[in-house]
């Protein structure tokens, strides 16, 4: 089991990234709406049997409704906004952004669930934010609608994650079923003005794969994380951005610029320093809970 726990998180990664390449192209030939409605309506199929398996309780009765909305509105909002992002810019550049939501919910989460965070964490989140501003290039461009897409979408992203903490009762079927659903009605209402009449089977077969990957995905991230310490396998998720890069040059012959590797660099160093020091910090309170950091 040593290695089984990262070797699964790894290949999750890869297929979030095969993804994400995968909804780069097809929002280039078809609709938003349309491409995240069969996006969802695929994956709500391949997790129908693990619904049922659960239990209708577990939806109809899940706890916190009013937070529930709260997510769901969250999690529809970040996948419109990563999918148009993607429509404009690199793979690379799009998920640089999506990667600096720990540093968002680290420098959040003091003023929404109450968690302290000491001086070291608070310097970790500014050179964080330093390489998102790195990333961006400063100048008037950065001032492009797809840069401040991105911006919220990474936001929305955020409050996804930091709601997620307080749902931690919830079922993770539940969680992603009620995140399918929203994205898919929000899908279903703008598809209608958007909708492109399929150029082949081969990519209405792709629209319908899309879901399917991110759904095998998730599970393979979920199964890591119960059959591995999270200490070990979370930081696997920066290998997403190494996929990016690759997929990005061989799919779209998108080359990394140098700002991006550097905001990159930044983003990546301090959600790691982030991540290892609450971890530090977890067991450090398991003996001494009363030490300030």
């Amino acid at each position: 089991m040593t290695t089984a726990g990262p070797a699964i998180m790894l290949l999750g990664m890869v297929l979030f990234a095969l993804n994400d390449a995968m909804g780069k192209w097809l929002v280039a030939s078809y609709g938003l709406g349309q491409v995240i409605l069969l996006r969802s309506v695929a994956a709500l199929i391949i997790l129908a049997p693990f619904l049922w398996l659960g239990g209708k309780q577990a939806i109809l009765q899940a706890e916190r409704p009013w937070l529930q909305a709260a997510r769901v509105f969250f999690s529809t909002v970040e996948i419109f906004c990563f999918y148009y992002a993607v429509m404009y810019m690199p793979l690379a550049d799009v998920m640089t952004y999506w990667l600096a939501a720990p540093i968002y919910v680290a420098a959040a989460s003091p003023f929404i669930l109450r968690e302290k965070v000491g001086w070291r964490r608070w310097l970790a989140i500014a050179i964080g934010f330093v390489g998102v501003i790195v990333t961006l290039e400063p100048s008037s461009a950065m001032f492009t609608m797809p840069a401040l897409i991105s911006i919220v979408g990474t936001a929305a992203f955020a409050f996804m994650l930091i709601s997620g903490r307080s749902l931690r009762n919830t079922p993770d079927t539940t969680l992603v079923f009620f995140q399918l659903a929203a994205s898919g009605i929000a899908g279903l209402f703008i598809a209608p003005f958007d909708w492109i009449p399929l150029k082949s089977t081969t990519e209405g077969l792709l629209l319908g794969l899309l879901g399917i990957v991110a759904m095998c995905a998730h599970i393979l991230v979920n199964r890591a994380l119960k059959i591995s310490d999270a200490a070990t396998v979370a930081p696997l998720q920066y290998t997403l951005l190494l996929w990016a890069v690759i997929f990005g040059w061989a799919f779209f012959g998108e080359v990394p610029r140098l700002p991006m590797i550097l905001g990159a660099a930044l983003i990546v160093g301090s959600g790691l320093f982030i991540f290892f020091r609450e971890q530090q910090l977890k067991k450090r309170d398991k003996v001494l809970p009363s030490i300030p950091e």
